[in-house]
């Protein structure tokens, strides 16, 4: 039986903001620096919960990201 007299101890964590809707940069696959951070250990891009990009923004990342494979600047995975 719960106790009525809890409060709701869920975790909320802070809303993310977009950081190039912030910064107002544009996306480039030459920017390799920056892809890396959106990309996890094996490889994989890390998706719109864990980074905190918008939509838009995250649909340019992976077409950045996509691009910079696909000249050898990325890895497609890690070794």
């Amino acid at each position: 039986m719960q106790a009525t007299n809890r409060p709701n101890r869920r975790f909320r964590p802070s809303k993310r903001v977009c950081q190039f809707c912030v910064e107002k940069t544009p996306i480039d696959y030459k920017q390799v620096d920056v892809l890396n951070r959106y990309v996890n250990e094996f490889g994989r891009m890390r998706p719109r919960r864990q980074t905190g990009t918008c939509a838009k923004h995250q649909r340019a990342l992976a077409r950045e990201i996509k691009r910079a494979r696909h000249i050898a600047l990325l890895p497609f995975v890690s070794d």
